[in-house]
């Protein structure tokens, strides 16, 4: 039995512990989710609030057969998208969103500030898309999921999830050749 199946039948017998583990395991992924999909850090804060509430609510019936953290981050998009539904815009500033998704405590601020201006210039990129271009590309290279994770929680065939990222990577390519802030170098072979 795997830790994730071991905590929801936990969590089933009452164990706030167990979901107090759950928790603190995936807060951090499903918070970076929802904040690349949605670019606002109260509405990241209320949508994993929002996610974690739904997930002790359905604890009953999850397949404890399957790995959890795709069931979660379906919720968190799943949110993320009635957010984007309902505001359809970018609230935050690129620059803070894209220090949230990055920082990293152990990092010094030399090292936070290197690349800014190429980070800002992806993100404004990325916030560009789609709502399913974003998330797929937020899914894959940001958190790291895999094509079949992706499907399961877009609810959409493998096939579609390389149809996103192959044009939602076309679009980036093309919008990062046109940026001027980029040099040469950076803008090799995005043409």
């Amino acid at each position: 039995m795997s830790e994730d199946a071991e905590l929801v039948s936990r969590i089933r017998n009452g164990d706030l512990d167990a979901f107090e583990t759950l928790y603190h395991r995936y807060k951090r992924q499903l918070y970076q989710t929802a904040l690349a999909i949605t670019g606002d850090t109260g509405s990241a804060e209320e949508i994993l609030q929002d996610c974690f509430v739904r997930a002790y609510g359905a604890m009953g019936r999850v397949d404890t057969s399957r790995p959890l953290a795709p069931w979660l981050y379906r919720i968190a998009v799943n949110l993320s998208y009635n957010w984007i539904n309902r505001h359809r815009h970018w609230p935050l500033s690129l620059d803070t969103l894209i220090e949230h998704l990055i920082a990293n405590p152990a990092s010094s601020p030399e090292h936070a500030a290197e690349g800014s201006e190429v980070r800002e210039c992806v993100w404004q990129a990325v916030a560009s898309l789609g709502f399913k271009q974003r998330s797929a590309i937020v899914l894959f290279y940001v958190q790291g999921l895999s094509l079949q994770e992706i499907a399961y929680i877009l609810d959409c065939p493998v096939g579609t999830v390389k149809s996103r990222l192959h044009y939602a990577c076309k679009a980036l390519r093309k919008k990062l050749s046109e940026d001027r802030r980029l040099t040469g170098e950076v803008a090799y072979g995005t043409q």
